[in-house]
Order: structure tokens, then sequence, then C-alpha cells
């Protein structure tokens, strides 16, 4: 499924350039907390086969297991409601809950 123009709907929206991730970069995710709200996503700079986000539910663990390697093609089956989020560059962060959307870009991250 191609979601290219609902990820540039939302970097025209947030003023950010459009980096989409490859579908063969992986993402950091932790599965088993996805079902806990809100959804937190968050975007390092890309390096060594990765894209850079980093997406849990709830609260963040600093458990070294706590995140899992998932290539981006599996994000829509696993992850739908972030796929819109996924061109934005490296430095933006994303909170979602039903009602509730927050992004915002943080320097801290680049």
């Amino acid at each position: 499924m191609n979601f290219v123009d609902e990820q540039l709907k939302i970097c025209q929206r947030f003023s950010s350039d459009f980096v989409p991730p490859d579908e063969s970069q992986k993402v950091g995710i932790a599965l088993d907390s996805l079902q806990i709200l809100p959804l937190n996503a968050l975007r390092l700079p890309p390096k060594e086969g990765t894209c850079g986000w980093y997406i849990w539910g709830g609260e963040m663990s600093t458990s070294p297991d706590f995140f899992a390697p998932l290539h981006v093609s599996h994000l829509p089956e696993k992850c739908p409601a972030l796929v819109p989020y996924l061109a934005l560059t490296p430095g933006w962060r994303v909170q979602l809950a039903p009602g509730h959307e927050d992004v915002w870009f943080d320097d801290e991250l680049r």
C-alpha cells in the first residue's frame, strides 16, 4: 500500500522536509506496548540500516530489550496510525491517542 500522499500532507502541515524511510530499513518498536496509550514515536538520524524511528505505547522503558527491530514494510500492519508521520525528518516527535495528536520538533534528537 502506498502512503506517499498522506505522508506528504503531514510533512507540509508541519513544515518538514519529506524524508520517507525505505521499506527495507528498520525501526525500533516496542510491540508489546502498542496497545497502551498514548502511542509515541521519535525520529533520530538514520544509521546502520535503521530509519531512525522508535515507536512505543505509554511510558518508554530504559530496559535494553524494550525496543525490537522491525522493517518499515511491516508498520502498516503493526502500527498503521503512525505510517502517515514516517516521512517527517529526524528530530520530530509524535504522540497519538483518540482525539489527541501532538507533533513537535525536538532539536535535541538531531
